[in-house]
C-alpha cells in the first residue's frame, strides 16, 4: 500500500479536485434580463448569446463540438488519464483531438506543460494557486509561470476557468483587463429541450452576462461590459430528473436520478440521452469537464477506476459514429463561432487542421541499413540540424546549426567513433539523409570545437585544475575529521 507520508502529500492535490458541481438551475429569464442586437452585434468580435448556430447557420449545417477540458495540475499521471481516452482517436479530417488544459502552479510538472503545448494542445490560466474569486496576482502570477517555466507564449495564453467556477465580477473585468480572450467557468444549467435553455453559444460580454445570473452577484441585466471578450459556459448533462439532475464536472462522480451512489450505467445513459438533445436539436456543444486525476489509472496505492474508464471510451465510441462530430479544445471551439463554417466547407478552417509540428521527424522509419532518413521539411522551413559531436544538447541551436555554449565548463572535444558505413568516424550533425564520412577529395572530415581549435586543451586544463582543488579539499577534510576525533 501507499506509504502514509506520500498519501498525505498527495491529499491536497485530489482535494483540489473537488469542485464544479451544480445543483439546479444558475439563472432565469427574469435575473438575466438580456438584450442584445444581432444587427449591431456581429462576428467576428461581437455575439449575442443564442441557443441557434453562429452565422445563421442551420443546425444540419452544423458541426457537433465535444469540447474536453482538463484542470489543475498537468503530471504524468493526468496525462495518461487524459489520453487514455483521446490518443487513440480522430476527428473526421484524420487529426487527433486536442483539448484544453486550465493549469495550476501546485504540483504540475512544467517540463511536461510544454511537451502538451507542442502537441498542439491549449494551455489556459487556473490561477496560480488554485483561488477561487482570484486577485490580480494569482491571475497574472500564473500566466507569468507558465510563460517563464514552461514556455508557454504569453500571446497563447487565451483563456481562463476559475477554480471552484467561483468568480465574480471583478474577476471577469480582471481578465479582459489583462488581455485574455474568454473565460470558461459559468454553467449552462437549463436543458436544451426547454424554453428558457440558457444552453447559450459563446457569446461576447458587450452586453453582459446571461449565464449564472442567480450565482454571481452583480453580473446580468446588462452587466459588466467588456466589448469582445467572450464567455463560453459550461454545457451540463441532465439524467432523469431534468433541471432537477444537472451533472457538469466529473460527472461520473456523481449519484444520478437521485441514487445513494454513482453508477457507471446510468451516467452512461444520461450522457447519451444529453448529447443526443445536443445533436437533434440546434447542436450546443456539449462538454466533458474533467479533473483527469480522478480518471488516473496509474497513480500510486490508488485503486484504477477501470469501469469508469471503459464508461467514457464507451461514450465517445458512441458519439464518434455519429455524423460530423469533433472533439476539441476551447479555442477550436471559439474559433469556429467566429468563422462560422459549415460541415462541408470545414477543411477550410484552420483551427481544425492538423497543427503539431513535425520538425526534425524522419520521413521514414529508421532501419539499420538507414538509420537516419531524411527529414520532413514543412512548407515554408528549412530542416534542423543534428547534434554534432562537440556540442550537448542543452545548449544546441537546431535551427541555426549552432552551439550557444562559449564557456570551458561545457566545451569538450570532438570524440568520433569508429560507426557508419566503411569504418566512418561519424561526428554527429548535419540534417539526415545519408552518411557523408569524406569530403570530395578524399579525405575525413573533421568537425572543429566550437570553442576554437584549443578547447580540447582547455578543457583538460580545467579537469587538472578540478582535480588539485579536489586533492585539497579531501586533506582539509580528513584533517577536519582528526582534530575533532
Amino acid at each position: 500500500m501507499l506509504d502514509f507520508a506520500l498519501f498525505l502529500s498527495l491529499v491536497p492535490l485530489f482535494a483540489l479536485a473537488q469542485d464544479g458541481g451544480i445543483t439546479g438551475p444558475t439563472t432565469s429569464v427574469q435575473a438575466a434580463a438580456y438584450s442584445c442586437d444581432a444587427s449591431t452585434c456581429q462576428l467576428p468580435n461581437c455575439h449575442c448569446a443564442s441557443t441557434d448556430p453562429p452565422g445563421g447557420l442551420d443546425p444540419s449545417e452544423t458541426p457537433m463540438f465535444i469540447v474536453f477540458t482538463a484542470d489543475d495540475a498537468i503530471q504524468s499521471y493526468t496525462l495518461n488519464a487524459v489520453n487514455q481516452f483521446l490518443a487513440h482517436r480522430e476527428n473526421p479530417n484524420g487529426c487527433q483531438p486536442k483539448i484544453t488544459y486550465y493549469t495550476s502552479l501546485n504540483y504540475t510538472n512544467y517540463t511536461l506543460v510544454t511537451d502538451w503545448y507542442v502537441a498542439g494542445n491549449e494551455i489556459a490560466d487556473h490561477t496560480m494557486t488554485h483561488q477561487g474569486d482570484p486577485s490580480v496576482d494569482e491571475i497574472h502570477g500564473n500566466l507569468i509561470a507558465l510563460n517563464a517555466l514552461a514556455g508557454i507564449p504569453l500571446a497563447s495564453i487565451r483563456g481562463f476557468r476559475a477554480p471552484y467556477l467561483n468568480y465574480s465580477v471583478d474577476t471577469l473585468k480582471r481578465l479582459a483587463a489583462a488581455g485574455f480572450t474568454y473565460d470558461s467557468s459559468s454553467s449552462a444549467s437549463i436543458p436544451v429541450t426547454a424554453d428558457n435553455s440558457d444552453a447559450f453559444w459563446p457569446y461576447t460580454l458587450d452586453h453582459g452576462m446571461a449565464n449564472n445570473c442567480l450565482r454571481v452577484e452583480g453580473t446580468c441585466k446588462g452587466e459588466p461590459k467588456l466589448p469582445g471578450f467572450w464567455e463560453v459556459p459550461m454545457y451540463a448533462f441532465f439524467d432523469q430528473l431534468g433541471e432537477a439532475g444537472p451533472h457538469l464536472m466529473d460527472p461520473w462522480l456523481d449519484a444520478a436520478n437521485g441514487a445513494a451512489a454513482a453508477n457507471d450505467t446510468a451516467t452512461f445513459e444520461y450522457m447519451q440521452a444529453t448529447f443526443t438533445a445536443h445533436y437533434e436539436g440546434k447542436r450546443q456543444p456539449i462538454g466533458l469537464y474533467t479533473h483527469p486525476i480522478h480518471l488516473a489509472a496509474d497513480y500510486p496505492g490508488v485503486r484504477s477506476p477501470n469501469s469508469t474508464i471503459r464508461m467514457i471510451n464507451a461514450f465517445l465510441d458512441w458519439a464518434q459514429e455519429q455524423q460530423n462530430v469533433w472533439i476539441v479544445s476551447t479555442e477550436q471551439l471559439l474559433a469556429w463561432v467566429r468563422n462560422p463554417t459549415p460541415v462541408a466547407q470545414l477543411d477550410s478552417l484552420e483551427a481544425l487542421h492538423c497543427s503539431t509540428p513535425d520538425y526534425g521527424c524522419p520521413q521514414t522509419t529508421p532501419t539499420p541499413d538507414n538509420p537516419n532518413p531524411q527529414q520532413v521539411v514543412p512548407d515554408g522551413q528549412q530542416a534542423r540540424f543534428r547534434l554534432p559531436g562537440n556540442c550537448s544538447t542543452p545548449f544546441w541551436d537546431p535551427i541555426n546549426g549552432q552551439c550557444i555554449c562559449s564557456s570551458q565548463t561545457c566545451a569538450f572535444q570532438d570524440n568520433s567513433r569508429p560507426i557508419g558505413p566503411n569504418g566512418a568516424n561519424l561526428t554527429g550533425g548535419g540534417t539526415g539523409g545519408v552518411f557523408e564520412p569524406d569530403d570530395p577529395d578524399g579525405k575525413k572530415k573533421h568537425y572543429t570545437p566550437f570553442n576554437g581549435p584549443n578547447a580540447a586543451t582547455a578543457g583538460r586544463e580545467g579537469v587538472g585544475a578540478a582535480l588539485a582543488v579536489g586533492v585539497v579539499g579531501v586533506f582539509v577534510g580528513a584533517l577536519g575529521v582528526f582534530m575533532r576525533a
